[in-house]
Parts: C-alpha cells; sequence; structure tokens
C-alpha cells in the first residue's frame, strides 16, 4: 500500500491594524521583540493607559445601558469603582498601572471596612486620589458620554478580511493571500431624522476637512425635523454620505440610518506633519473598508477620533500643543485667549496652564470623511507595510541576523524608552550605561 506524503502546512498570516501596522511603523526592531518574539515591555505605560481608557469607556456605556445615568458622574461614586474593576483586569494580565498616573488604593473585599491594600505615591492617606489617568477617565465619561452613549450601536465590534499578498512569488512567499483583522471601539447608528445626534452633528457639519471637499455642492432638505434642516442647510451635512461604495448623495441611499466609526486614543492630538496623523487617518478607513464587509452594515459616513489626553492635558502635552501653534503643525486654532496664554506661558517658571473646555473638546475630537479612493491609499499602504513584515520575517527564516532583518528606525522619543536600546544598531553603545 503506498501511502502519500502529508502536505505542507498552509497558513494565511494574520496581521492587526494597531498590533501589527502602527507598531512596525513605530519601529521595525521593536515590533519583532514585542509582537513576533511576544517579549514583554519593562515599563508598558502607554500600553496601560490605552487598555485602562478603552476598558472605562466601555464599562462605563454598559452601565449607562442599564441604569440611562444622567451626567455628569460622580467620579468617587460612580467613575471609581469602573476604574478599579478594570484595573483588576490589567493586573490579572501582567499590566500594573504607574503609580505616579493612577492611585492603586482600593477596598479589601475580604473586609467590611474601608480598607485598602497597596501602596502608591500619592500626597496624602486620604484616598482613592483623582491622579491624572483618573481625570481623564471622568472627563471623557462627562465631555462626550452624553453625545456619544445614546448614539453607540456596538461596541468593541471584530472586523476581519483577506487582501491578496503583496508582491507574491511562488515558493517564495509565505501565503498569496493575507488577513486583516481589528476592533472597532464604537459603531454609531445615526438617523437623519434624529436630533439627539445634534452635538456630533455639529462638529461633523463644520469639520473644515469634509466641507471644502464639497462647498460647490447643493444641500436638499432631506429632513421633516427643524434642528437637523437647519444644520443641513448651513453646514451640508448631505456631504457626509458619501461612501465606500461612491455614493455621493442621499437621493442614492436606501435607509436614513448611517454609520460612524469611533476609535479612542489615550494620547495627545498628532502634529499634522508627524506619522501618526496620517497613520491614525488610515486606521479608520481601513476599519470602514473591513466594516463595510459586514453584512449588517449601513454606509459608513465618516471616521471619529477621539484623543482623550487632550481634556486634561499633562505639562509635557501643553509643551508639545505650544510647539505645535508656533511652528504651524496644529490643525486646530484655539480660543483667542487660550492661544495667547499658552505663548506666554513658561513650563520652566510658571504653573500648570489651564485652558478652556472649548478648546480641550474642540483639539479632542478629530473627523475623518470616509471616501472611496481614500479607503484605495489607505489599503496600499497597509500592503505595503505588509510586505515589508513579510520580507523581514523571510529575511530571518534564511538565516539572517535578527538585527540584519529588521531595522532600527524609531524615533528618539521612543528609542530612549526602549527596553533594546543596549543591543539595537542604531545606538551608539558607548554613550549607553546598563543600569
Amino acid at each position: 500500500m503506498k501511502l502519500s506524503s502529508r502536505s505542507d502546512s498552509y497558513i494565511i498570516p494574520e496581521y492587526s491594524l494597531t498590533g501589527d501596522l502602527l507598531s512596525f511603523l513605530t519601529c521595525n526592531l521593536q515590533y519583532r521583540f514585542l509582537n513576533k518574539g511576544t517579549l514583554p515591555p519593562s515599563k508598558p505605560i502607554q500600553l496601560w493607559f490605552g487598555e485602562f481608557i478603552h476598558g472605562v469607556m466601555e464599562e462605563a456605556y454598559l452601565k449607562w445601558e442599564i441604569k440611562k445615568t444622567s451626567f455628569p458622574w460622580d467620579w468617587k461614586k460612580d467613575i471609581r469603582p469602573i476604574e478599579e474593576m478594570i484595573d483588576l483586569r490589567l493586573r490579572a494580565r501582567g499590566l500594573y498601572p504607574p503609580t505616579d498616573l493612577f492611585c492603586p488604593f482600593r477596598k479589601d473585599s475580604s473586609s467590611e471596612e474601608y480598607e485598602y491594600i497597596e501602596i502608591g505615591k500619592c500626597g496624602d492617606n486620604n484616598h482613592p486620589h483623582k491622579l491624572l489617568a483618573s481625570a481623564r477617565a471622568e472627563s471623557a465619561i462627562n465631555v462626550w458620554g452624553p453625545d456619544l452613549f445614546p448614539l453607540i450601536d456596538s461596541a468593541e465590534v471584530l472586523i476581519k478580511g483577506n487582501r491578496n499578498m503583496p508582491n507574491f512569488k511562488e515558493n517564495c512567499s509565505r501565503s498569496n493571500y493575507y488577513g486583516i483583522n481589528g476592533v472597532i471601539d464604537v459603531i454609531s447608528s445615526m438617523n437623519i431624522n434624529n436630533s439627539s445626534s445634534n452635538e456630533l452633528l455639529k462638529y461633523l457639519s463644520e469639520n473644515k476637512e469634509i466641507t471644502d471637499l464639497f462647498e460647490n455642492q447643493e444641500v436638499k432638505d432631506v429632513s421633516k425635523n427643524q434642528e437637523v434642516k437647519d444644520i443641513s442647510e448651513n453646514q451640508k451635512i448631505k456631504d457626509l454620505f458619501e461612501n465606500q461604495n461612491n455614493t455621493n448623495n442621499l437621493d442614492t441611499i436606501d435607509c436614513e440610518e448611517y454609520e460612524i466609526i469611533i476609535d479612542y486614543k489615550g494620547m495627545k492630538r498628532p502634529s499634522i506633519d508627524s506619522s501618526n496623523w496620517k497613520r491614525h487617518k488610515w486606521q479608520i478607513l481601513t476599519y470602514a473598508w473591513l466594516r463595510s464587509l459586514q453584512a449588517e452594515s449601513k454606509p459608513v459616513a465618516a471616521g471619529i477620533i477621539f484623543y482623550l489626553n487632550e481634556l486634561v492635558p499633562s505639562t509635557e502635552d501643553l509643551i508639545a500643543i505650544k510647539n505645535d501653534i508656533i511652528l504651524g503643525n496644529s490643525d486646530i486654532d484655539l480660543e483667542s485667549k487660550d492661544k495667547k496664554a499658552l505663548s506666554e506661558w513658561d513650563e520652566n517658571e510658571d504653573d500648570y496652564l489651564q485652558l478652556s473646555d472649548l478648546s480641550k473638546k474642540n483639539r479632542s475630537i478629530r473627523i475623518i470623511p470616509i471616501k472611496e479612493k481614500s479607503i484605495s491609499k489607505a489599503l496600499n499602504e497597509f500592503d505595503k507595510v505588509v510586505s515589508n513584515i513579510e520580507k523581514s520575517i523571510i529575511s530571518e527564516i534564511n538565516g539572517e541576523l535578527i538585527q540584519n532583518a529588521w531595522q532600527a528606525n524609531a524615533d528618539k522619543r521612543t528609542c530612549d524608552a526602549c527596553d533594546f536600546k543596549y543591543f539595537c544598531h542604531k545606538q551608539n553603545l558607548k554613550d549607553l550605561k546598563i543600569p
């Protein structure tokens, strides 16, 4: 009896939008160790806060959906229990909060008394303290929750799709396809007859990036609701309905509802000349494409990114904002009084500068229009990244050293905080001291 040989295993490489695309573009070599090598960072501050703020916003929405609690929420009564829940989840995954950003004290569940079981860098013993991470969580819920939560249709939506492997070569490439996956933080369903979306419609309709694209188009009355009709007439809200199917006006949409893809970022608003500014847009556009592949999806009108650090900026954030304004790298005009105060502010001598609520709110929201051409460009950029990752993987499989197969191409700030700088070819080892 002749037995056939076992065929080679066929694996379609899977890539995520944040875990692979943005990580690889930050630094190829760091991506190899952290993602492919699964080596945990020693100080995952940014990773911790990103996971923390996403978890807090999701649990806050679930709590609001059940109880419909009115805003604003009290931090100690309503928000702190959510923070403690998310903290415990992250600790189970090995992610511990920086004690100067988050008060780690919590009640001892085994005791009826109000006792705390951990020690942190708090100013006094009157725990819990609202440190920076908690202040940002509170602002995110109370500033955007009243407008956002009533519009949420789905949260934490998994999206997946396949694309042809770029630069595919028989017997050289690992596969002729690759998979894309991601998780959309929030999908908001908006109805053109629903005035409850007034605040977000205001930001959507007044966004210069959208109105400049269609300023010559006429706007028709699309709703019997006078509030929505007024916004549509004055700000051309109709133009938001251009989507990945090349729909240019409301007359060709067969339903009154459309979707907004929303993503939370635990960071400040990037400079418009930075790589992150472009990459975040590519991420949202790729989300829109993946969402359009799902049968239950509605037309995607726009994407919204919330840069939640802007609601409570740190001193370092304020310095970066000041530099962006001086260099013309900011797309948001601050209130005149804020702009004047920031220009005169000396971070070395003056106390913390408090910006107005309107300036912080405007800086925290970014609108991205969804257009077919923009989506195609974003997908092409993703293909390029996948091609480079595959090239490095195959190079390492063929015997290249890790440092030679993967480039070290991070900026100085990333390098300074990197755990692998002590054996990275990019660094001058003579200037580094091993602690």
